[in-house]
């Protein structure tokens, strides 16, 4: 049968091709932290939390934050890749995902000096030993100085320059272990504070040896993680690598710093740069000035993009399916993250593709012999002025009298 031609032809499903990797739509899920695995190994709650995105229709879908060692872990119900032990339950993920179409992605990070804290829920503030939570002990935190994060934080340990090299070997060993896992797209944490982002930043890099002092000593051991983890996977896998791009404090990172960092990172084997923002002090009395609006980041993809020359995603409130088209059309972004927008609505990227007028051929026909008859259904009955409420002689608010 031949296929259906589209009705229209959205940016925001069209592939988009890094390296050997081609993602079916320009919807990816961004890396959420679910503070749910046991000694670093995820769970059922990751198998299927994840892949109802993919479900969704999300051409990427990326696991959380993923320590590269103990140390590493944000809180102790951190996912981990320390270890081969991991690797069963990552498999079933990314089979999962890569079986529903989804490309199937991994963030690898280490926490830094923002390690060894609480879940959200229970305030994300550093751990205080008690003989009551065995198993969740603080542990001796790592940066580049003896600088605390914020007020009342411990101080961490700096790091030795051969402690940074040896260092590399677990970065390059999580990446193997990844790709074994199956996943094709990967991400390194370097934003929001973490051990990557404190070395960049002169807010939190007071070295004065061959790691910092300079700018160019300030990205060296970033460059160097970079270039470990791509010798270690597979030509084709994708690398994308996530900033902050502005610190949002005087005397912190600025867009200039980002763009010439973000040049290092293309030499160095990066295809995309996944642009954030703020996160390197703890302290809510400093006002980062990154105004949060719709959109909010991506004023920064599109200037890396444009500066550069190289793939940017942006991420931040980006909540409505003809605001995501728009962002990519415009050249502001070639990939949209979405993070709680996709928490609260996994289906959020085939509703997309509904509203846009889109006819994708990776759309599931197990869903779409339901809802596209529903969905005219609720046309027609709109159309002759009937609401979900007119039984009840209630007007219908307006958000209820068309489809999303």
């Amino acid at each position: 049968m031949d296929a259906v031609p589209p009705v229209s032809d959205p940016a925001l499903f069209r592939p988009l091709t890094l390296r050997g990797v081609t993602i079916p739509n320009r919807v990816g899920v961004s890396p959420m932290c679910m503070y749910s695995s046991t000694d670093g190994a995820v769970t059922d709650f990751h198998l299927v939390h994840l892949g109802r995105f993919a479900l969704g229709g999300a051409g990427l879908v990326v696991m959380e934050a993923t320590a590269v060692t103990p140390a590493g872990r944000i809180s102790p119900r951190d996912a981990g890749l320390w270890s081969d032990d991991h690797l069963p339950g990552l498999r079933r993920i990314a089979g999962v995902l890569t079986e529903q179409g989804s490309v199937p992605g991994i963030q690898l990070g280490h926490a830094g000096r923002r390690a060894a804290v609480t879940e959200p829920w229970h305030g994300g503030q550093p751990l205080v030993w008690s003989e009551t939570e065995p198993g969740r002990e603080p542990w001796a935190l790592q940066a580049p100085s003896a600088a605390p994060a914020g007020p009342e934080w411990p101080t961490p340990r700096a790091l030795s320059e051969s402690e940074l090299t040896a260092s590399l070997d677990l970065w390059a060993a999580a990446a193997r272990r990844a790709s074994e896992a199956g996943f094709r797209f990967l991400e390194l944490h370097g934003a929001h504070g973490y051990l990557l982002h404190s070395f960049l930043s002169p807010l939190s890099n007071h070295r004065s040896d061959a790691y910092g002092g300079t700018p160019e000593a300030r990205m060296r051991y970033p460059l160097e993680v970079v270039r470990a983890v791509r010798a270690s996977l597979p030509a084709e896998t994708a690398l994308s690598y996530r900033v902050s791009t502005v610190d949002g404090i005087d005397g912190g990172l600025t867009l200039d710093d980002t763009v010439v960092f973000a040049e290092r990172l293309a030499e160095a084997g990066v295809d995309i740069i996944d642009t954030s923002s703020g996160g390197i002090t703890t302290d809510r009395s400093v006002d980062t000035r990154v105004r949060r609006g719709f959109a909010f980041h991506a004023d920064f993809s599109r200037a890396v993009r444009e500066r550069v020359g190289i793939p940017t995603a942006t991420v931040g409130l980006i909540v409505d399916p003809q605001q995501a088209d728009a962002l990519i059309d415009h050249g502001d972004a070639d990939l949209v993250l979405l993070g709680r927008t996709a928490l609260d609505d996994p289906n959020w990227p085939n509703r997309a593709r509904h509203v846009l007028g889109a006819v994708d051929p990776t759309a599931d026909p197990r869903f779409e012999s339901y809802l596209t008859p529903w969905r005219a259904g609720i046309e027609r009955l709109l159309a002759r002025g009937e609401s979900p409420l007119s039984r009840f002689e209630i007007d219908a608010p307006e958000e209820v009298t068309g489809l999303p």
